[in-house]
Formats: C-alpha cells, sequence, structure tokens
C-alpha cells in the first residue's frame, strides 16, 4: 500500500530542470497557476524527507490555498542526485528554490518550511531582506517555520548525526544505511512512537532510491553551514523579516526540542506567533496533517 501512494504521489508530478547544468527536481504544483501571492504556499521540506512528507496535508492545504507547491530539493525524493557538479549546499538548494518560483512565474507566496528546510528558508529571507529579485515583487506574505534545529545550542544531535558528520560520515553512510539504521534513526528523532511503518519506508524509499554512495554524509553537511551561518546571517534575517511569522512545534521532539521553538520567540522573534502542539514529535506533518494544518491554519486568516 505505502509504495502504491508513493507512486501516486509520483504521478501528480513533474522533473524540471532548475540548475545551469540541468540538474532536474521533482515538483507537485496544484491548483490555479494565476492564483494571487496571498493565496499560494510552498512547502520546503527537511532532512531526510521529500515533498511526500507533506502530501498528506495537500488537500487540507487547498482548503486555504489556491496553488499549493512542493518539491524535492535536489538529492531528496524522487529529485536528481547528482555524484558531482552539485555541492548539496544549502545556498545552492535556495539558488534552487528562486529558480523554480521564478520558472513558475511567481511573484510572491506563503512559506512553510520544516527541519533542513527552516534553513533554505533563512537564507531566502537574508537574501529578500538584501535585495529582493525584481520578479519577486510581492514577496513573502507569511513565514511558517516547524520543527528544525534553527537554534543548535538548543538541539540534540543524534549520535547517528554526529557519525554523518565525523571524517567517517561518508564510509559509514554506505555501509549502514539500512531500512532497520534508517528506521532507528528517525524513531530516535522523532521523539514518539507514533510514526508509522509505512511513513518511514517512504521516507527510506525516497532517500535511497537512485542516491550514490556516500550522499547521507554529503547531505548532512547542511548542519556545518548552520552552525556557521546561524548566528551571523539567517538568525538576523529572521529577526528583520517583515512579513508576519509563526513557529509551530510538536513538543515531543527527540532532535530539536521546543527550546529551540523558545529560543526563536524569546530572543529573535518576539512578535512571532508560537505555537505547541501535544503529542506530535519531530516529523508531525507526517505523523498527523489533520493536527498540523489545525494549529497552522489560524495563523493565515
Amino acid at each position: 500500500m505505502s509504495a502504491a501512494a508513493l507512486r501516486r504521489w509520483r504521478d501528480r508530478g513533474r522533473m524540471t530542470k532548475v540548475t545551469p547544468l540541468g540538474h532536474r527536481v521533482f515538483l507537485v504544483d496544484e491548483g490555479e497557476p494565476d492564483a494571487s501571492p496571498d493565496r499560494t504556499v510552498l512547502l520546503l521540506h527537511g532532512f531526510p524527507e521529500s515533498s511526500y512528507s507533506f502530501a498528506g496535508a495537500f488537500p487540507l492545504l487547498r482548503q486555504r490555498f489556491d496553488r499549493v507547491i512542493g518539491f524535492d530539493m535536489i538529492g531528496y525524493g524522487f529529485s536528481d542526485k547528482p555524484a558531482s557538479g552539485f555541492g548539496y549546499s544549502l545556498f545552492e538548494q535556495a539558488d534552487t528554490v528562486l529558480r523554480l518560483l521564478r520558472e513558475l512565474e511567481v511573484t510572491g507566496c506563503h512559506f512553510v518550511s520544516h527541519d533542513m528546510g527552516d534553513s533554505v528558508h533563512t537564507e531566502l529571507l537574508a537574501r529578500f531582506n538584501e535585495n529582493r529579485p525584481a520578479w519577486f515583487p510581492d514577496g513573502p506574505r507569511s513565514l511558517t517555520f516547524t520543527n528544525g534545529n534553527m537554534v543548535l545550542s538548543e538541539g540534540r544531535l543524534r549520535m547517528s548525526q554526529k557519525a554523518l558528520l565525523s571524517p567517517f560520515g561518508r564510509i559509514l553512510s554506505s555501509r549502514t544505511q539500512s531500512l532497520r539504521i534508517f528506521e532507528n534513526q528517525v524513531k530516535s528523532a522523532h521523539g514518539n512512537d507514533r510514526l508509522s511503518e509505512d511513513a518511514i519506508i517512504d521516507m527510506y524509499s525516497g532517500a535511497t532510491s537512485g542516491a550514490p554512495k556516500g550522499l547521507p554524509a554529503v547531505l548532512i553537511g547542511y548542519l556545518r553551514e548552520r552552525m556557521r551561518f546561524e548566528q551571523p546571517r539567517w538568525l538576523p534575517a529572521l529577526a528583520a523579516a517583515e512579513a508576519p511569522v509563526q513557529i509551530c512545534w510538536g513538543r515531543d521532539d527527540a532532535v530539536a526540542p521546543v527550546a529551540v521553538a523558545q529560543t526563536l520567540k524569546r530572543e529573535v522573534k518576539p512578535e512571532a506567533k508560537l505555537t505547541l502542539i501535544e503529542g506530535l514529535g519531530h516529523f508531525l506533518q507526517i505523523q498527523d496533517p489533520q493536527r498540523w494544518f489545525e494549529a497552522l491554519s489560524p495563523f493565515w486568516d
């Protein structure tokens, strides 16, 4: 059943080129192509996920938005996973988002991000604050951040994450990426036992299909960029953001605990709306799309 659902998701989308070297991303763009910026939302997934993490939320989001856009960043899901020619930097992923938005003729939209996508989101903010592209005149309409280690000093990295970040990360990732180990890693990060086996298998399928050896160790390098740019660039970009901000967190998260969200609210963006959801973990939009949507949607009214 899970594999069939994943195939149906793939059938809903298409591949499109987004880099100068022709790398392609998988895109699901549903609704009205000419929807206004206030009725358009872009979803930014996390590690080791893909746009499929939002599949259960798509019909709910269509209740509020006329156009819902999700895509797999390069190296994730059905998108290309090149062994060379792409460094998998968060800055390159932000480049990809901008090229995609321009191709789709989006002049402004709401942004919703999760996990690693939160850092791509804040890099986009830094660029918008510095020099918003002329083709994006309406800019961000709102900014929603969900469970991600945006304040690393408050995070609790899993042992597996630390191992992948080590000098032996590429060797370890090529030897240990079995479904069993992957499942243990996901459950450890999620923080409760309410993530379905199908959801974990789907995540594993997206992460490993067509992936060159050692790719997880390359992808998780985004954490080094977080360490380097969090304080001088990304948190100041969030503090300076003019669009309304909400921070929505599953309380059970073991890897990006509630302290991250509370620090963002207290020290970075006091005017942000903070919502904490009982009983949901790190992968909150996968665990319960309905409760995820119900927590987020009042902010858009």
